[in-house]
């Protein structure tokens, strides 16, 4: 069994994206690392920073992003088939340049893809995810932030990237058959310094209608991004992936962070701060073992699969 893993990514180091750290967190497993590599921004580094692992199994294609494709996230769907068309292996593992996988889950990931390799109703696997906010301490998990989504694909079966990136389909608009594995994504992407992050927030804007209406929706935004009550959410007590020790030294702005469970600023509310997520959040908890009632799921579940110490 051969195994890939792939990725896009432009201007990681300039956004406070652990893209190296990605990578790293399933380079032992995998038999290469393709990366789309867009038109990084001059102050940016991190094709420096790929470099720096210094793996053979890594390819890195150099790729020039379109502003045509700078519409609902578009450009994001593109670059993940391409690099996808550059994966040889039997299985592909997809993860984008702010999720890392834990060293304790690899053993596992390599063992399902072995023994679903010969079934081909089998065309993917479904990871859970933990998505951390303001810090490394703090993660959401209620209604309206995915609990689970497609990261592993069977190659050449015709799947491609649907939407802006986000998930899976195949020929048809097909959703796929996948078994759902006991393992999470650690999603960084709400943990940056809050005016990167304001940053990073105004140029996904960008992606998603054009840079002009970008410009335009934050020039009365504030130069640093409120990040909220962090004293409303779930306190996350397990151990990050080891890969992520170095990067999550690195934080210093918890100065800049409300720890508080009051809200402190105008700024409009994010989704898992709105009366009604919350409204529904706590009766998923408490009624429904956390899941959504009303989930996004773009995928058929034929088989769920637990460890047995699980």
């Amino acid at each position: 069994m051969k195994l890939s893993a792939f990725t896009m990514v432009r201007n990681a180091d300039k956004y406070y994206f652990p893209i190296k750290e990605s990578i790293l967190s399933v380079l032992p497993i995998v038999d290469e690392f393709i990366v789309a590599l867009g038109d990084c921004d001059d102050d940016d580094n991190t094709r420096e920073l790929i470099d720096s692992i210094g793996s053979d199994k890594i390819k890195v294609f150099n790729r020039k992003w379109s502003e045509k494709d700078f519409i609902d996230g578009r450009v994001f769907a593109k670059e993940t088939d391409f690099a996808l068309s550059k994966c040889q292996g039997d299985w592909c593992l997809y993860l984008q340049a702010d999720e890392v996988l834990h060293e304790s889950d690899l053993e596992w990931v390599v063992k399902n893809c072995e023994e679903c390799l010969k079934d081909i109703g089998v065309e993917g696997f479904l990871f859970s995810y933990y998505h951390f906010y303001g810090d490394y301490k703090h993660h959401l998990d209620g209604h309206g932030w995915y609990k689970n989504e497609i990261r592993i694909i069977r190659n050449g079966v015709g799947v491609y990237s649907h939407k802006d990136a986000q998930s899976f389909r195949r020929k048809g608009n097909k959703k796929l058959n996948v078994i759902e594995l006991d393992v999470p994504v650690y999603h960084y992407g709400w943990v940056r310094p809050p005016e990167i992050m304001q940053s990073k927030r105004k140029e996904q804007v960008s992606m998603h209608h054009g840079k002009e209406k970008a410009q335009i929706a934050y020039e009365s935004k504030p130069e640093i991004f409120e990040y909220g009550p962090l004293g409303k959410l779930s306190i996350f007590d397990d151990a990050h992936p080891a890969v992520m020790e170095g990067f999550i030294s690195k934080l210093n702005w918890r100065d800049k962070l409300n720890y508080s469970n009051k809200k402190k600023s105008s700024r409009s509310k994010l989704k898992h701060e709105k009366i009604k997520n919350r409204f529904l959040s706590f009766f998923e908890k408490k009624l429904n073992g956390g899941k959504d009632f009303f989930g996004y799921k773009n995928w058929k579940i034929i088989k769920k699969n637990k460890r047995a110490d699980g």
